[in-house]
Protein backbone atom coordinates (compact mmCIF):
# COMPACT_ATOMS: atom_id res chain seq x y z
CA UNK A 1 0.00 0.00 0.00
CA UNK A 2 1.61 3.22 -1.06
CA UNK A 3 2.42 5.96 1.39
CA UNK A 4 -0.50 8.51 0.69
CA UNK A 5 -3.00 6.01 1.18
CA UNK A 6 -2.01 5.68 4.98
CA UNK A 7 -3.74 8.06 6.51
CA UNK A 8 -6.96 7.50 3.95
CA UNK A 9 -6.46 3.76 5.64
CA UNK A 10 -6.49 5.61 9.00
CA UNK A 11 -9.59 8.09 8.21
CA UNK A 12 -11.40 4.78 7.69
CA UNK A 13 -10.18 2.54 10.56
CA UNK A 14 -11.82 5.92 12.72
CA UNK A 15 -15.02 5.76 10.64
CA UNK A 16 -15.49 2.00 10.83
CA UNK A 17 -14.73 2.01 14.42
CA UNK A 18 -17.40 4.84 15.40
CA UNK A 19 -20.28 3.36 12.56
CA UNK A 20 -19.79 -0.48 13.79
CA UNK A 21 -22.38 -0.77 15.86
CA UNK A 22 -25.08 0.75 13.17
CA UNK A 23 -23.71 -1.13 10.49
CA UNK A 24 -24.11 -4.87 13.07
CA UNK A 25 -28.01 -3.01 13.08
CA UNK A 26 -27.93 -2.47 9.49
CA UNK A 27 -26.74 -5.92 8.99
CA UNK A 28 -29.51 -7.84 11.02
CA UNK A 29 -32.14 -6.11 9.49
CA UNK A 30 -30.71 -7.52 6.18
CA UNK A 31 -30.70 -10.81 7.66
CA UNK A 32 -32.48 -11.36 10.29
CA UNK A 33 -29.37 -13.43 12.52
CA UNK A 34 -27.57 -11.37 14.55
CA UNK A 35 -24.16 -13.64 14.03
CA UNK A 36 -24.97 -13.50 10.36
CA UNK A 37 -24.78 -9.54 10.92
CA UNK A 38 -21.53 -9.79 12.73
CA UNK A 39 -19.89 -11.75 9.81
CA UNK A 40 -21.44 -9.36 7.31
CA UNK A 41 -19.62 -6.63 9.16
CA UNK A 42 -16.51 -8.17 9.22
CA UNK A 43 -16.56 -9.00 5.66
CA UNK A 44 -17.04 -5.36 5.41
CA UNK A 45 -14.21 -4.47 6.75
CA UNK A 46 -12.23 -6.97 4.98
CA UNK A 47 -13.32 -5.52 1.21
CA UNK A 48 -12.83 -1.80 2.67
CA UNK A 49 -9.15 -2.26 3.79
CA UNK A 50 -8.75 -4.15 0.17
CA UNK A 51 -10.17 -0.88 -1.61
CA UNK A 52 -9.65 1.74 0.13
CA UNK A 53 -6.43 2.79 -2.32
CA UNK A 54 -8.61 2.82 -5.26
CA UNK A 55 -11.54 4.77 -3.45
CA UNK A 56 -12.02 8.23 -4.99
CA UNK A 57 -14.34 9.84 -1.71
CA UNK A 58 -17.15 10.85 -4.56
CA UNK A 59 -18.72 9.81 -1.22
CA UNK A 60 -18.25 9.22 2.19
CA UNK A 61 -16.34 6.77 3.98
CA UNK A 62 -19.88 6.17 5.82
CA UNK A 63 -21.65 6.12 2.65
CA UNK A 64 -19.11 3.48 0.87
CA UNK A 65 -19.54 1.75 4.27
CA UNK A 66 -23.41 0.85 4.17
CA UNK A 67 -23.25 0.12 0.40
CA UNK A 68 -20.47 -2.73 1.10
CA UNK A 69 -22.43 -4.21 3.98
CA UNK A 70 -25.81 -3.87 2.18
CA UNK A 71 -24.03 -5.82 -1.27
CA UNK A 72 -22.40 -8.35 1.23
CA UNK A 73 -26.16 -9.31 2.86
CA UNK A 74 -27.62 -9.73 -0.36
CA UNK A 75 -24.58 -11.70 -1.96
CA UNK A 76 -25.70 -13.88 1.56
CA UNK A 77 -28.86 -13.59 0.93
CA UNK A 78 -28.75 -15.18 -2.43
CA UNK A 79 -27.84 -18.23 -0.52
CA UNK A 80 -30.40 -18.32 2.65
CA UNK A 81 -33.75 -18.94 3.27
CA UNK A 82 -36.40 -16.88 4.71
CA UNK A 83 -35.95 -16.30 8.73
CA UNK A 84 -38.81 -16.88 10.56
CA UNK A 85 -40.20 -16.85 13.82
CA UNK A 86 -42.37 -20.10 15.45
CA UNK A 87 -45.67 -17.84 14.34
CA UNK A 88 -44.55 -17.61 10.90
CA UNK A 89 -44.68 -21.33 10.27
CA UNK A 90 -48.54 -22.02 11.19
CA UNK A 91 -51.22 -21.66 13.59
CA UNK A 92 -50.81 -22.59 17.09
CA UNK A 93 -51.29 -25.09 18.86
CA UNK A 94 -54.69 -25.28 21.22
CA UNK A 95 -53.07 -28.09 23.38
CA UNK A 96 -50.97 -27.18 25.90
CA UNK A 97 -49.63 -30.41 26.34
CA UNK A 98 -48.12 -30.95 22.99
CA UNK A 99 -45.16 -32.23 22.38
CA UNK A 100 -42.82 -29.09 22.23
CA UNK A 101 -39.35 -30.25 19.54
CA UNK A 102 -36.62 -28.83 17.88
CA UNK A 103 -36.48 -28.65 14.24
CA UNK A 104 -33.06 -27.13 13.09
CA UNK A 105 -33.86 -27.73 9.52
CA UNK A 106 -35.67 -24.27 9.69
CA UNK A 107 -33.78 -20.83 9.02
CA UNK A 108 -34.82 -18.95 12.26
CA UNK A 109 -34.88 -15.67 13.15
CA UNK A 110 -32.78 -14.82 15.89
CA UNK A 111 -32.66 -11.58 18.20
CA UNK A 112 -30.46 -8.44 18.56
CA UNK A 113 -29.04 -7.96 22.03
CA UNK A 114 -29.47 -4.45 22.79
CA UNK A 115 -25.69 -4.35 23.88
CA UNK A 116 -24.04 -4.33 20.43
CA UNK A 117 -25.99 -1.39 19.55
CA UNK A 118 -23.55 0.93 20.83
CA UNK A 119 -24.05 3.75 23.83
CA UNK A 120 -27.50 4.38 25.21
CA UNK A 121 -28.54 7.56 23.17
CA UNK A 122 -27.86 5.28 20.07
CA UNK A 123 -29.84 2.88 20.75
CA UNK A 124 -32.59 4.82 21.76
CA UNK A 125 -32.44 6.11 17.82
CA UNK A 126 -32.17 2.32 16.61
CA UNK A 127 -34.43 0.12 18.95
CA UNK A 128 -37.68 1.05 16.88
CA UNK A 129 -36.10 0.36 13.83
CA UNK A 130 -34.89 -3.05 15.03
CA UNK A 131 -37.87 -4.33 16.72
CA UNK A 132 -38.65 -8.11 16.90
CA UNK A 133 -41.88 -7.69 14.71
CA UNK A 134 -40.48 -5.44 12.16
CA UNK A 135 -37.23 -7.56 11.04
CA UNK A 136 -39.62 -10.44 10.65
CA UNK A 137 -41.91 -8.88 8.47
CA UNK A 138 -38.73 -7.82 6.91
CA UNK A 139 -38.21 -11.24 5.83
CA UNK A 140 -41.03 -10.93 3.74
CA UNK A 141 -39.65 -8.85 1.05
CA UNK A 142 -37.11 -10.13 -1.47
CA UNK A 143 -33.51 -8.78 -0.76
CA UNK A 144 -33.42 -5.66 -2.92
CA UNK A 145 -36.93 -4.44 -1.70
CA UNK A 146 -35.51 -5.24 1.73
CA UNK A 147 -32.36 -2.73 1.32
CA UNK A 148 -33.95 -0.59 -0.85
CA UNK A 149 -36.64 0.28 2.36
CA UNK A 150 -34.13 -0.15 5.03
CA UNK A 151 -31.69 2.26 3.30
CA UNK A 152 -34.79 4.86 2.44
CA UNK A 153 -36.76 4.67 5.66
CA UNK A 154 -34.18 4.08 8.02
CA UNK A 155 -31.28 5.47 6.44
CA UNK A 156 -33.37 8.33 4.67
CA UNK A 157 -30.96 8.10 1.41
CA UNK A 158 -32.07 9.82 -1.54
CA UNK A 159 -33.37 7.39 -4.64
CA UNK A 160 -30.04 7.88 -6.51
CA UNK A 161 -27.24 6.51 -3.69
CA UNK A 162 -29.51 3.54 -3.32
CA UNK A 163 -29.82 3.17 -7.04
CA UNK A 164 -25.68 3.11 -7.17
CA UNK A 165 -25.51 1.52 -4.31
CA UNK A 166 -27.74 -1.64 -5.70
CA UNK A 167 -26.74 -0.82 -9.37
CA UNK A 168 -30.23 0.08 -10.74
CA UNK A 169 -32.10 2.61 -11.83
CA UNK A 170 -34.21 5.41 -10.10
CA UNK A 171 -37.25 3.93 -11.51
CA UNK A 172 -36.27 1.03 -10.41
CA UNK A 173 -35.50 1.91 -6.71
CA UNK A 174 -39.17 3.62 -6.71
CA UNK A 175 -40.70 0.21 -8.04
CA UNK A 176 -38.96 -1.72 -5.13
CA UNK A 177 -39.71 1.04 -2.40
CA UNK A 178 -43.65 0.91 -3.66
CA UNK A 179 -43.78 -2.95 -3.74
CA UNK A 180 -42.18 -3.08 -0.17
CA UNK A 181 -44.43 -0.14 1.47
CA UNK A 182 -47.53 -2.51 -0.12
CA UNK A 183 -46.39 -5.42 1.42
CA UNK A 184 -45.60 -4.24 4.42
CA UNK A 185 -49.08 -2.73 4.61
CA UNK A 186 -50.40 -5.88 3.66
CA UNK A 187 -48.64 -7.35 7.09
CA UNK A 188 -50.37 -5.05 9.52
CA UNK A 189 -47.77 -4.19 11.63
CA UNK A 190 -48.92 -2.63 14.74
CA UNK A 191 -47.18 0.98 15.00
CA UNK A 192 -48.45 2.33 18.12
CA UNK A 193 -45.13 3.35 19.98
CA UNK A 194 -44.03 1.32 22.85
CA UNK A 195 -44.28 2.85 25.97
CA UNK A 196 -40.51 3.83 27.21
CA UNK A 197 -38.11 1.44 28.84
CA UNK A 198 -38.83 2.60 32.48
CA UNK A 199 -42.79 1.20 32.36
CA UNK A 200 -41.59 -2.03 30.72
CA UNK A 201 -38.95 -2.59 32.82
CA UNK A 202 -41.16 -2.03 35.70
CA UNK A 203 -43.85 -4.31 34.00
CA UNK A 204 -41.11 -7.18 33.21
CA UNK A 205 -39.83 -6.80 36.69
CA UNK A 206 -43.46 -7.94 37.95
CA UNK A 207 -43.53 -11.22 34.99
CA UNK A 208 -39.90 -12.19 36.38
CA UNK A 209 -41.08 -12.22 39.88
CA UNK A 210 -44.40 -14.15 38.35
CA UNK A 211 -42.57 -16.52 37.00
CA UNK A 212 -40.15 -17.12 39.16
CA UNK A 213 -42.70 -17.73 41.58
CA UNK A 214 -44.72 -19.88 39.83
CA UNK A 215 -47.76 -17.90 40.47
CA UNK A 216 -49.54 -18.24 37.49
CA UNK A 217 -52.37 -15.80 39.20
CA UNK A 218 -49.94 -12.83 39.12
CA UNK A 219 -48.60 -13.95 35.33
CA UNK A 220 -51.53 -13.44 34.14
CA UNK A 221 -52.27 -9.95 35.79
CA UNK A 222 -49.14 -9.00 32.72
CA UNK A 223 -50.60 -10.38 29.99
CA UNK A 224 -52.66 -9.74 27.50
CA UNK A 225 -55.56 -12.72 26.50
CA UNK A 226 -54.19 -13.55 23.48
CA UNK A 227 -50.94 -13.99 24.44
CA UNK A 228 -48.78 -15.76 22.82
CA UNK A 229 -45.36 -18.00 24.03
CA UNK A 230 -43.34 -19.11 21.29
CA UNK A 231 -39.47 -20.72 21.61
CA UNK A 232 -36.70 -20.96 18.99
CA UNK A 233 -36.35 -23.80 17.15
CA UNK A 234 -39.30 -25.21 18.01
CA UNK A 235 -42.02 -24.66 15.75
CA UNK A 236 -44.73 -25.77 17.82
CA UNK A 237 -46.04 -22.51 19.70
CA UNK A 238 -48.80 -21.08 22.10
CA UNK A 239 -51.37 -18.44 22.04
CA UNK A 240 -54.33 -17.12 24.46
CA UNK A 241 -53.61 -17.59 28.35
CA UNK A 242 -55.97 -20.58 28.66
CA UNK A 243 -53.23 -22.48 26.92
CA UNK A 244 -50.32 -20.69 27.51
CA UNK A 245 -50.75 -20.70 31.04
CA UNK A 246 -51.16 -24.13 31.69
CA UNK A 247 -48.20 -24.95 29.72
CA UNK A 248 -45.81 -22.54 31.47
CA UNK A 249 -47.92 -24.69 34.97
CA UNK A 250 -46.35 -27.65 32.97
CA UNK A 251 -43.06 -26.12 33.06
CA UNK A 252 -42.62 -24.87 36.73
CA UNK A 253 -43.12 -28.71 37.40
CA UNK A 254 -40.67 -29.70 35.45
CA UNK A 255 -37.57 -31.15 37.30
CA UNK A 256 -35.47 -28.02 38.75
CA UNK A 257 -38.56 -25.92 38.64
CA UNK A 258 -39.01 -22.47 36.88
CA UNK A 259 -35.74 -21.08 35.55
CA UNK A 260 -33.96 -17.66 36.99
CA UNK A 261 -34.37 -14.83 34.82
CA UNK A 262 -32.33 -11.75 34.91
CA UNK A 263 -33.57 -8.14 33.15
CA UNK A 264 -31.61 -6.91 29.94
CA UNK A 265 -32.56 -5.58 26.58
CA UNK A 266 -32.93 -6.96 23.17
CA UNK A 267 -34.67 -5.53 19.90
CA UNK A 268 -35.30 -2.24 21.79
CA UNK A 269 -37.23 -4.60 23.94
CA UNK A 270 -38.02 -5.72 27.33
CA UNK A 271 -35.71 -8.85 27.23
CA UNK A 272 -34.35 -11.63 30.07
CA UNK A 273 -31.65 -14.13 29.89
CA UNK A 274 -33.23 -17.10 31.37
CA UNK A 275 -30.84 -19.63 33.52
CA UNK A 276 -30.80 -23.21 34.44
CA UNK A 277 -28.64 -25.13 37.06
CA UNK A 278 -26.43 -25.75 34.56
CA UNK A 279 -26.26 -22.06 33.57
CA UNK A 280 -27.61 -20.03 30.83
CA UNK A 281 -29.91 -21.24 28.58
CA UNK A 282 -31.87 -19.00 26.38
CA UNK A 283 -32.59 -15.25 25.69
CA UNK A 284 -36.53 -14.23 26.37
CA UNK A 285 -37.79 -11.38 24.30
CA UNK A 286 -40.82 -9.70 25.49
CA UNK A 287 -43.39 -7.21 23.17
CA UNK A 288 -45.31 -4.58 24.87
CA UNK A 289 -48.84 -3.82 23.76
CA UNK A 290 -51.26 -1.90 25.87
CA UNK A 291 -49.78 -2.30 29.14
CA UNK A 292 -49.26 -5.28 29.07
CA UNK A 293 -47.55 -8.10 27.46
CA UNK A 294 -48.79 -9.22 24.23
CA UNK A 295 -45.98 -11.86 22.95
CA UNK A 296 -42.70 -13.43 24.59
CA UNK A 297 -40.50 -15.50 22.25
CA UNK A 298 -37.91 -17.48 24.02
CA UNK A 299 -34.50 -18.39 21.56
CA UNK A 300 -32.40 -21.03 23.36
CA UNK A 301 -28.84 -19.99 22.54
CA UNK A 302 -26.71 -19.52 26.26
CA UNK A 303 -24.39 -17.44 23.77
CA UNK A 304 -27.30 -14.70 23.46
CA UNK A 305 -26.93 -13.85 27.20
CA UNK A 306 -23.88 -13.53 27.30
CA UNK A 307 -24.23 -11.21 24.47
CA UNK A 308 -26.66 -9.11 26.16
CA UNK A 309 -24.35 -8.09 28.71
CA UNK A 310 -25.31 -11.10 31.38
CA UNK A 311 -23.45 -13.13 33.23
CA UNK A 312 -22.93 -17.08 31.95
CA UNK A 313 -23.87 -18.44 35.01
CA UNK A 314 -25.26 -16.84 38.13
CA UNK A 315 -23.49 -15.32 40.96
CA UNK A 316 -20.16 -14.61 38.13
Amino acid sequence: MSSEAIPRTERLQAEFGSLRPALVAHCYRMTGSYQDAEDAVQETWLKAVRGVAAFEERSSFKTWLYRIATNTCLTELNHRSRRVLPAGLGAPSDDPGARVFADDSVAWLGPLPDAVLGDPGEVVVRRESVRLALVAALQHLPARQRAAFLLREVLSWPATEIADTLGVSVPAVKSLLQRARVRLDELDLDDRPPPGPEPERALLDRYIAAFEAEDTAALRAVIHDDFSLEAVPHPVWFKGVNVCLPFLERAFSAPGGAARLLPTRANGQPAAGSYRPGGADGLWVFTVTGGRFSRAVKFHDPGLVTAAGLPARLGQ
